[in-house]
């Protein structure tokens, strides 16, 4: 958080969680604000607890983050910083009536929004071989062809309602018990799936960079190396466009000018004592860049 100074204005925090960056940031600027904004409205409940002391300085939103560059105050005053803060909380995972984890008898949910149509039964039920192909991949599930074969043949005769159902599936795919990891890589590919977090990141990266005001900072912290990748490609496009580009194309030179700087060349992570207070941030990669003032 040392890359958003806490100067004086609207600062997002487009996934305000539990609100313990947002904290950090009132804490550290008496004279800036915050939008904070989750999907989640037990998040948001949270955070308004935490912040209660900040009362005046935080306004809440129940949203996607997608949407935060057309919020009106946004659009009325510009951000003078942002943060995104990815992936799953440790409530979320924690609660198993949300259906995050592959604990036993779980319910295959994974819904951010509570009031989303779409649950992980109920995507596992419909998607097409194909979708099921894209989505295990984009997640790194173990053997997706083989995965998505197995449970498109095992839905025709029975539904998945619990996470032992999909467990079942991945292991006799394996022929062998899964490993931890396998089992958080194939219920990270059906949570980002089922809450379209790749499409909202890639819509959400340009808007709130164009509402950012000169000299403002955009953080984004992903566990995943996808989100990972699209942050990086993006910041560095923005900080230098003509990076990929054959010589001499013919372009103009304001079509190549910079919009901004890359703070962080790699990606920022979590310290040894970090990871030991919090074991879930260990796949953590935080990356910053500044508007062009």
């Amino acid at each position: 958080m040392s890359y958003l100074t806490g100067d004086a204005g609207l600062y997002l925090d487009g996934t305000v969680g539990g609100g313990g960056h947002s904290a950090a940031l009132l804490e550290r600027c008496r004279n800036c604000r915050v939008l904070a904004v989750d999907r989640d409205p037990e998040a948001l409940a949270a955070a308004r607890s935490r912040l209660r002391r900040f009362a005046g300085r935080v306004v809440f939103s129940h949203m996607s983050f997608r949407h935060a560059g057309s919020d009106p105050r946004v659009r009325a005053e510009g951000l003078a910083g942002a943060l995104l803060d990815l992936g799953v909380s440790s409530h979320q995972l924690d609660a198993d009536e949300r259906g995050f984890s592959f604990r036993r008898g779980t319910v295959l949910d994974m819904r951010m929004d509570p009031d989303a149509s779409l649950t992980a039964a109920t995507f596992l039920a419909s998607a097409s071989r194909d979708e099921l192909v894209r989505a295990l991949r984009h997640g790194q599930a173990p053997r997706p062809a083989a995965l998505a074969a197995r449970i498109v043949g095992r839905r025709a005769d029975t539904p998945f309602r619990t996470s032992d159902d999909l467990v079942a599936v991945l292991e006799s795919v394996l022929g062998r018990r899964a490993a931890h990891g396998e089992k958080a890589r194939l219920f990270q590919a059906l949570r980002i799936r089922v809450n379209g977090e790749i499409e909202a990141l890639e819509a959400a990266l340009p808007a709130i960079r164009d509402a950012l005001l000169p000299g403002a900072v955009f953080v984004v912290i992903s566990y995943h190396s996808l989100e990972d990748g699209m942050v990086k490609r993006a910041f560095r496009e923005w900080s230098d466009p003509s990076h990929g580009l054959p010589r001499r194309l013919p372009v103009r030179a304001a079509e190549l000018a910079s919009r901004g700087t890359m703070l962080t060349r790699k990606p920022v992570t979590p310290c040894s004592a970090e990871v030991e207070a919090n074991p879930r941030a260990r796949a953590a990669r935080l990356r910053a860049w500044s508007r062009a003032a």
